[in-house]
């Protein structure tokens, strides 16, 4: 599988590690009220779709940046590659 790197152009999936899904971005407020069923939600609850899902991959043997990949779990089609920092900054949640 060819993932089209944002700054690097064609690379093989053999460079990255997955880590699931692209919503652990998302990290709850650990000062929030009801902070410990949401942090057990973050951390136990994934998603396992048949179709079009948005990951998290880590380019290990390479720039050491992460994307988020979406990609069509059925057909390991990948129809979109965004770095991750610009994602959760277009969705208001940079850290």
């Amino acid at each position: 599988m060819i993932i089209d790197h944002p700054l690097l152009g064609p690379r093989d999936a053999a460079e990255f590690t997955v880590l699931g899904d692209a919503a652990l971005i998302h990290r709850p407020d650990g000062m929030a009220e009801g902070a410990e069923a949401a942090f057990h939600d973050y951390v136990y609850l994934r998603d396992n779709p048949a179709g079009l899902h948005r990951e998290l991959w880590y380019h290990e043997q390479g720039d050491r940046s992460w994307l988020v990949v979406t990609r069509n779990t059925l057909t390991h089609e990948i129809t979109e590659v965004a770095l991750a920092r610009d994602v959760a900054r277009a969705e208001g949640r940079s850290r």
